[in-house]
């Protein structure tokens, strides 16, 4: 079974109310040590995100405008003037979450896989995502430190889900080793394609961080089989 969302992220979630002032969002990410955080409305209901560099706008651009020697990065005013009214500059006039926050919110769902999460965070470039139910009521948030405790699974629960996840006639024939989540296949199966099933199925259990593929096979029944993949 692949690990879900439910399964790794934290339920008790540092949020803010969409009117709470600028200066209670700072407290609040400083006291938690947070670096972001969603933004709800009265129902809950994730309506944006907030983070250090939200809030960072302020003085940058009082800075800009205000006389000191400060030139922001190009990247920095690239992605300001891309937006005018929904850009930095903006952001910098807020006085509240629902003025600085970024919206809408990119989230994901408890039943979403940790493989879906991951690259959704990958694609935006962001390390946390709000778990939200089928009302889009907050009921989680998922981090990318949240993600990797896929790699630190116990080697004989690797190595269960390995062996469930193999047809029963091949079970027999396939010795499963798991040491620090590197799997090893050995043995020797009826047909090639169930040795590059055994191999696929186990690079595909979470907390697998490499697979060595030692078998082999009597017939192959395959119209293409990798050089390294061998055979009797």
């Amino acid at each position: 079974m692949r690990t879900a969302v439910r399964d790794v992220m934290t339920t008790e979630v540092v949020a803010a109310q969409e009117n709470v002032p600028f200066h209670v969002v700072a407290e609040l990410l400083i006291r938690y040590a947070v670096s972001g955080a969603p933004v709800v409305d009265e129902n809950n209901r994730v309506v944006g995100v907030i983070s250090e560099a939200d809030l960072l706008r302020k003085e940058e651009f009082k800075q800009r405008y205000y006389g000191d020697y400060y030139r922001p990065p190009l990247r920095a005013r690239l992605r300001h003037t891309a937006g005018s009214e929904h850009g930095g500059y903006r952001k910098s006039l807020g006085q509240n979450a629902g003025d600085l926050m970024t919206a809408p919110a990119l989230v994901t769902t408890p039943e979403a896989s940790v493989v879906t999460a991951a690259r959704l965070m990958d694609k935006h470039g962001i390390k946390r995502l709000p778990v939200v139910d089928a009302e889009g009521r907050l009921v989680g948030i998922v981090s990318r430190r949240d993600l990797i405790k896929v790699f630190v699974r116990d080697d004989e629960a690797i190595k269960a889900e390995v062996i469930h996840g193999l047809p029963l006639h091949a079970v027999s024939k396939v010795e499963v080793a798991v040491k620090e989540g590197v799997v090893t296949l050995s043995g020797q199966t009826d047909k090639s394609s169930e040795a590059l099933f055994a191999a696929r199925h186990a690079e595909n259990v979470d907390g697998v961080v490499d697979v060595r593929d030692e078998l082999t096979w009597k017939e192959v029944d395959t119209a293409t089989i990798p050089p390294v993949w061998g055979g009797a």
